[in-house]
């Protein structure tokens, strides 16, 4: 019998062949070249065998697939641009035969005549859940960890291997574009009540249950197969499909701005594909997956949501050469919001903490925040009881430093004051055991002025964290002057076991992200002062791609902080430092109106009490002489924000605070938000190329002023047609030691 790499096949008594997917080496089953050869050679292989009766395909992992592996999306756009090269003419037919190879490996299963059972056992995305549609039946484990998706939106494309064609015809048009063209993850049951998955059962009766399907009597013949079959719904051309269409467009385009050609070709797919046969839709679909994979967005997004965040999160900046940390027990010192978070995440990834503040009241206060969020998290059903009670077990309150004597890493978020952290710290040092790091989770601060406080700035670092820590995905590590290598490691082993994605960057006022966020902001106060209406502002920021506008975010950040950074960076650097017209703003706003965002219920935005939704402060209008709305062109404006953004980012770039490109791309998009369809500030730049970013920028000083002047940096990379991916590229030692 043929044997596998990827895959073992076992026939019973009864005839099923079980074939389960254990790929070596990996923690999770994914889609390569060489997984499909082997699911095609198993396809021919029970087709030809007269003993199998039909077939049910399982995992041997925890999960079941997160769909197709990163070697295979690189290859795709790879082949295209060697193709493009080769001979532009036939580069987009030989990228169109290439993407239908998973296409046509899933209607070979679902047309080889015997029938196919997925069991489904944990997650299953993407490619994995496209082949589970084109088999005959599936089952579902009623496990929490199962979560079934089709996301591929979110990084710039869409399900192309048929998943726009089967959910479409399984589930009402509906809720298929919903799943689709938001990349929802769905619970085994809602899968069900869609009609996607058949049965959800306990997960000791998931093979039984896949098997007993066969030998009910599945037929091997897909629904869309059947002689008479109507899609849910009658199709397109019923009185609800009429309701639907037209609208489906115009929600797509509120929620998208028009920016993602992913969504949109998701309704193409399914509004054409439910109009003509089942294998002339799967060459529509595959059309317009290959229009896509040729957009700079799918190529950007792919590369920063897809690839970059994967080798971030998996060390890709971690120094060679230093054993893992084994993170026994973590200290946290300041039980505030921010520190009780992260008291929080950390207990939760299964570490020991001890919460640190002035005295056990405030302690046991901080820990008081993590009792909501387990609380909410059981009330939600992503915890149990005990699960929840075993997580709080795990943060112990004190008010003594003596109980850090056995820490692995103790993180300080204590207010940002240097007086309160220079106390902080030499309290810390002086109970810290030898090669324990001390990490500071201060925002504003730079890190090398606080390591001074330090009898050992080698083992001192930056861990910023953003709130809300338990749902931001960011946290964004600084190295100090003197920060070593082993105390970088330490951080990002911490960061990897709570399950986060980590950007390194050198130490610098503001850092990274709040560097880029505040030019945000400010040009907004820019704007402001021009007279721009605010409700145009924040809109024209949501079209630019931004998830919210830069009042409401100046809101959620507290405009009484904002004035404080400004006031420090007169202090520290002098006057010509900010603009006093931003900071007269500001004043008004908290010194004589009591403005201070949402915290205080009055911001840029009024906060009425709730089910009531915030609005814009009609009073805002009249600060300063307000322009027509139609005579102001949305189209710069969305330009100003994406381009201050971007232009501070090369900046930081040309200043060596980072230095890889994609610690740029992924923090901005995970930090705030930044634009995700342009795959981050680098990519953004990067997409229009440099020097027609030049270009843009030269326009804009021109009619707003100096802050827009491209760079020295920039300017070179435009004169030697260079990308910071080829400048700064991040794979170069790699290449080097190939």
């Amino acid at each position: 019998m043929t044997t596998y790499t990827n895959f073992t096949v076992e026939t019973d008594a009864d005839g099923i062949a079980l074939v389960t997917w254990d790929m070596p080496g990996k923690s999770m089953n994914v889609f390569t070249s060489e997984v499909m050869d082997e699911l095609n050679a198993i396809i021919d292989q029970t087709v030809a065998d007269s003993a199998v009766k039909g077939v049910v395909i399982t995992s041997g992992k925890s999960s079941f697939s997160g769909g197709a592996d990163l070697s295979m999306i690189k290859a795709m756009f790879t082949f295209y641009n060697e193709e493009k090269v080769k001979d532009p003419s036939t580069a987009a037919q030989k990228l169109f035969d290439l993407v239908g190879r998973m296409t046509g490996l899933f209607r070979k299963l679902e047309t080889s005549g015997k029938p196919w059972v997925s069991a489904i056992n944990g997650t299953c995305m993407g490619g994995a859940l496209e082949m589970s549609l084109a088999c005959h039946g599936r089952v579902a484990s009623n496990a929490k960890s199962v979560k079934i998706a089709l996301p591929e939106v979110k990084v710039g494309i869409f399900p192309g291997a048929g998943g726009t064609q089967r959910v479409a015809r399984l589930a009402d048009a509906q809720s298929a574009l919903q799943m689709m063209t938001t990349g929802q993850s769905l619970t085994a049951s809602r899968a069900k009540a869609m009609n996607l998955i058949h049965q959800v059962v306990e997960p000791d009766q998931l093979i039984p249950a896949a098997k007993q399907m066969i030998k009910d009597g599945l037929k091997p013949i897909a629904p869309w197969d059947e002689k008479g079959f109507k899609a849910p719904g009658g199709g397109i051309w019923t009185p609800a499909a009429a309701q639907l269409w037209p609208a489906a467009p115009a929600i797509l385009r509120r929620e998208t701005a028009g920016n993602y050609p992913g969504a949109l070709a998701i309704l193409k797919s399914v509004y054409e594909g439910l109009q003509v046969p089942f294998d002339t839709a799967l060459k529509i679909e595959q059309r317009y997956f290959t229009q896509v994979l040729q957009t700079t967005e799918a190529f950007s997004m792919i590369r920063s949501l897809f690839i970059s965040m994967q080798e971030l999160g998996k060390g890709a900046r971690r120094p060679a050469g230093i054993a893992k940390t084994e993170l026994k027990k973590v200290g946290v010192v300041g039980a505030g919001f921010m520190g009780a978070s992260i008291a929080y995440v950390t207990a939760a990834a299964g570490i020991p903490v001890t919460l640190i503040d002035r005295d056990m009241e405030a302690a046991t206060k901080g820990k008081s925040v993590s009792e909501g969020l387990v609380k909410d998290s059981v009330g939600k059903g992503r915890l149990t009881q005990d699960e929840g009670a075993a997580l709080l077990a795990r943060i112990t309150p004190s008010a003594d430093y003596a109980d850090l004597a056995d820490v692995n890493l103790v993180i300080e978020a204590v207010f940002e004051d240097r007086d309160i952290k220079k106390a902080v710290i030499e309290a810390v040092e002086a109970v810290l055991p030898e090669g324990a790091v001390f990490a500071s989770n201060t925002s504003t601060l730079p890190i090398s002025g606080l390591a001074k406080n330090s009898k050992r700035p080698v083992d001192f670092i930056g861990v910023h964290f953003f709130s809300p820590v338990e749902k931001m995905m960011l946290t964004e590590v600084i190295l100090g002057k003197e920060t070593g290598d082993k105390a970088l490691a330490v951080a990002l082993d911490y960061v990897a076991a709570i399950k986060k994605t980590p950007i390194v960057v050198n130490d610098t006022r503001g850092f990274f992200v709040n560097r880029c966020v505040f030019r945000y902001i400010h040009e907004a106060y820019d704007m402001l002062i021009e007279g721009v209406p605010p409700a145009m502002i924040e809109n024209a920021a949501k079209m630019a791609g931004m998830p919210v506008g830069p009042l409401s975010l100046n809101d959620e950040v507290a405009i009484d902080l904002s004035q404080k950074i400004l006031k420090a960076t007169v202090a520290d650097l002098g006057e010509a430092a900010v603009d006093p017209r931003h900071l007269a703003l500001i004043n008004k706003m908290v010194d004589e109106l009591d403005r201070r965002g949402r915290k205080n219920g009055k911001g840029f935005y009024d906060y009425p009490a709730k089910p009531a939704k915030k609005s814009l402060w009609p009073e805002l209008k009249t600060f300063y002489p307000q322009k027509k709305a139609d005579e102001i062109d949305v189209e710069v404006l969305k330009q100003r924000f994406l381009v201050t953004i971007a232009l501070e980012a090369a900046r930081t770039m040309e200043e060596g605070i980072v230095t890889d490109p994609r610690d740029a791309d992924v923090g901005s998009i995970l930090g705030f938000g930044f634009a995700p369809y342009t795959g981050g500030v680098l990519s953004y730049i990067d997409g229009m190329g440099a020097k027609n970013f030049v270009a843009l920028c030269e326009k804009l000083a021109a009619s707003y002023g100096p802050h827009f002047a491209s760079t020295a940096l920039l300017r070179d990379m435009a004169a030697k047609g260079e990308t910071f991916y080829g400048r700064f590229d991040p794979y170069a030692g790699a290449k080097a030691a190939a």
